[in-house]
């Protein structure tokens, strides 16, 4: 559905929003890329299939976006897009994106990591969910 940053000190903080828990997750990465870059300018060519696990909702979602971090860090890669799919708090997931390329994507920032700050995956009273915390930049 929509994502969105919110202002935190030195750091940033990242937002998805969705119709289910696991389209929140999707779109809190989707945010997570943003900070680094426009994700409208990333290709989504490949495919990265992700998983993780947490004892509750809020720690999967710093296990995710870490995760994706991690992936990004050590494959040289944007992802643009996210297909997540949740059981209990195991998250299995597909990112797609292209290898960094600084000179067309010129990213902003880095992020180091996904905090516990601001932490918070909840269902709204309209039934969307929201899945957000800060960002380390």
């Amino acid at each position: 559905m929509a994502w969105e940053h919110f202002a935190h000190g030195a750091d940033i903080g990242v937002r998805g929003i969705g119709r289910s828990r696991a389209e929140a997750f999707g779109e809190a990465a989707v945010a997570l890329t943003a900070v680094l870059v426009d994700p409208r300018s990333v290709v989504a060519q490949s495919e990265l299939p992700i998983r993780c696990s947490a004892p509750d909702d809020e720690m999967l979602l710093v296990d995710w976006l870490n995760a994706v971090v991690y992936a990004m860090a050590t494959r040289h890669m944007l992802f643009c897009r996210y297909e997540v799919r949740l059981e209990d708090h195991a998250l299995a997931a597909s990112a797609w994106g292209e290898a960094l390329d600084r000179a067309r994507h010129r990213p902003a920032v880095e992020v180091k990591g996904a905090t516990c700050t601001e932490l918070a995956v909840r269902e709204r009273s309209d039934g969307s969910w929201v899945a957000q915390c800060v960002v380390d930049v």
